[in-house]
């Protein structure tokens, strides 16, 4: 393969790709590096003005982006969003799951115990990261399923692999997410088209609005115990930037990954290789 050829593989000119959570620090980056290789990006968020904001962060110059209101536990609000996005780009190529996240009050800590866990937060925690990959797979894989080729990609994470303590719904919802994502795969790629693939990335630990309180003192700006425990099992000894993700998922949305579908792949800093010793 010549470089020409290498290069086309990672062009994403005319091809559509949804984004839900695309205002997230993770799924921004995502929507950032897709629009800066030519793709069609639709952003669907609950939260239009933050998506405005991360807007003023796109080349306009390359790809082409609209901004839709939706809620991924609302499949109305999706079918509706369906709808303008193929009446304004024409087709749906991809589609990634970014939305999701854990709430404090799903959080165990000194204070609060498993038992003190209101389930409503579970439920919300659970339906979030399963629910909200799910329902967007019924409404915009359904169009894949129809033209018979198409990628989606979730996003898991470490912590589905390996839980971690303190978050019990999050970490259970996000290892029924990376099984989904394998069922998924076959049941695509075997009922309707082996070009049809199903994919999840794992990050391991980076800072995020979601988990930044449990990482960092706010006020102080140093690590956590938590934090600093993490550090000492990440053998690169960092935490990962949201510029760490994108080639891992260029590689997953683009042909270069046409043979792989059901792998969740881990993009930790070597979290999951280490023992501890």
């Amino acid at each position: 393969m010549d470089l020409n050829e290498i290069s086309r593989i990672y062009d994403f000119s005319n091809r559509t790709i949804i984004i839900t959570g695309g205002t997230g620090i993770l799924g921004g980056e995502i929507a950032c590096a897709l629009v800066g290789c030519g793709a069609n990006v639709a952003i669907i968020d609950r939260n239009p003005t933050l998506a405005e904001e991360q807007m003023k962060k796109i080349e306009p110059a390359c790809g082409r982006v609209i901004i839709i209101y939706g809620d991924v536990l609302n499949r109305k609000l999706l079918e509706n969003a369906s709808q303008k996005i193929v009446d304004t780009f024409g087709n749906v190529h991809a589609l990634v799951n970014a939305a999701g996240g854990n709430d404090p009050n799903a959080t165990t800590n000194g204070d609060k115990s498993m038992f003190d866990l209101p389930h409503e937060a579970l439920r919300k925690v659970f339906d979030l990261n399963l629910l909200g990959t799910i329902i967007p797979c019924q409404v915009f894989a359904k169009i894949m399923a129809e033209k018979g080729e198409g990628v989606i990609l979730n996003i898991s994470s470490m912590s589905a692999m390996r839980p971690l303590t303190r978050v019990p719904a999050y970490s259970a919802a996000k290892a029924a997410l990376s099984n989904f994502t394998q069922w998924f795969a076959v049941y695509m790629a075997q009922t309707f088209s082996p070009k049809i693939r199903v994919n999840a990335i794992a990050p391991g630990f980076f800072l995020t609005q979601q988990n930044e309180y449990l990482l960092k003192n706010l006020k102080t700006g140093q690590l956590t115990e938590r934090g600093e425990k993490i550090i000492e099992h990440t053998p690169m000894n960092r935490f990962g930037t949201p510029e760490d993700l994108l080639g891992a998922v260029l590689w997953l949305l683009s042909p270069a990954s046409e043979f792989v579908t059901g792998i969740v792949l881990p993009i930790d800093g070597g979290f999951s290789a280490y023992g501890g010793v």
